[in-house]
């Protein structure tokens, strides 16, 4: 008898238990998962924003488009009068036929994304929308500088603001200035340091130091503009990261030190030994957090450069507000979610937490 009543108690646990999941998938249905599947949806659309335009199903036509890419061979022009190919004559370069001869114009057209050489050959890289793939790069390319080096700088804060020095609340405090400044000033604030005249604090600094002529342009030309958002984003947002592992080392039992020095561990090996093993969940965490911001960087991109250069989510930003393009736009931001959660899933494998 006893044995039957604890299997109805468990059974009534059970039950009570899957009803109280009932609200849960409601509200993750509502917030989420209705959400991500209208953006699926759409993106194998043709739906333009704020329009009465009939809506046609065109399947991964938007996909197609976005990230379509062919290498094709660049026939060398050949002298007639000579048979030998041409040199430029001003660089003194092998002259190659022009990528828009060569590069597919039907059924959709080609741009040309990059050239490279290879075995003696000239090749270029066409894309169906050049603008997309670019941004692809260098959001990628911003990610993974601006992680790594938030990252290390981060755990180097957290680790110093751990340990115990006067006035170590108000460097906590300090700390988090740049992190409570809105993005919106704080991109106004560099975009007027980097300004490519004298009026610019970098370039006054500069030719104070006879470090150029005091007109870089750093938001203007294209080689600067990349490592001008990393460098304005590692400032804002390494406070965050160092805040989250902060968190992570307050956590750690301070027993496991006090042992570890009993037995003569110094305190790079109590780092390897204790320290970073313990704090994998929490590096997890917040690389997953900090991955998935640098990934849909927008307001950054959009403040300080506008179309000069995207990102992913300000291309799809414009192709939604400038083209009224739904679809096209829904497709761009699917491939940004497939990307995060790729980087979600890489963290997650290499620091072992679903091994915790």
């Amino acid at each position: 008898m006893a044995t039957k009543k604890i299997s109805k108690l468990q059974q009534s646990e059970q039950r009570l238990a899957y009803l109280l999941l009932v609200p849960t998938f409601l509200i993750l249905f509502i917030v989420a998962i209705y959400p991500l599947g209208t953006v699926f949806y759409n993106s194998l659309t043709d739906k333009k924003f704020a329009s009465n335009q009939p809506v046609s199903f065109i399947g991964l036509q938007n996909y197609r488009d976005l990230l379509s890419i062919k290498i094709k061979e660049l026939p060398p022009v050949v002298d007639q009068a000579t048979g030998n190919q041409m040199l430029d004559a001003e660089t003194g370069e092998l002259v190659y036929e022009r990528p828009i001869d060569v590069l597919p114009r039907e059924p959709v057209r080609y741009r040309d994304l990059n050239q490279f050489n290879l075995f003696g050959k000239r090749y270029v890289v066409g894309a169906t929308d050049r603008e997309f793939i670019l941004s692809i790069g260098d959001t990628l390319q911003f990610t993974v500088i601006t992680v790594v080096i938030e990252t290390i700088l981060g755990l180097g804060i957290a680790l110093a603001l751990n340990s115990k020095f006067p006035g170590r609340s108000v460097m906590r405090a300090i700390m988090l200035v740049p992190w409570a400044i809105p993005t919106a000033v704080s991109s106004r604030m560099w975009e007027w340091m980097l300004n490519p005249t004298r009026t610019g604090f970098f370039n006054v600094v500069f030719q104070k130091l006879s470090i150029g002529n005091g007109q870089i342009p750093f938001l203007v030309k294209e080689t600067w503009q990349l490592p001008a958002m990393i460098a304005i984003d590692v400032w804002k947002t390494t406070p965050f990261m160092a805040l989250l592992l902060l968190a992570g080392l307050q956590m750690i039992p301070k027993n496991l030190y006090e042992a570890a020095d009993v037995d003569g561990a110094g305190k790079i090996r109590q780092f390897f030994a204790i320290t970073l093993p313990l704090l994998r969940p929490t590096l997890a965490v917040a690389l997953v957090f900090r991955t998935l911001d640098a990934v849909r960087v927008f307001d950054l991109f959009q403040i300080v450069l506008q179309k000069r250069k995207y990102s992913m989510a300000s291309f799809a930003y414009y192709q939604l507000i400038d083209g009224q393009a739904m679809g096209y736009s829904s497709a761009a931001s699917v491939v940004i979610f497939l990307i995060i959660t790729l980087f979600a899933i890489a963290y997650i494998k290499a620091l072992g937490v679903d091994t915790e």
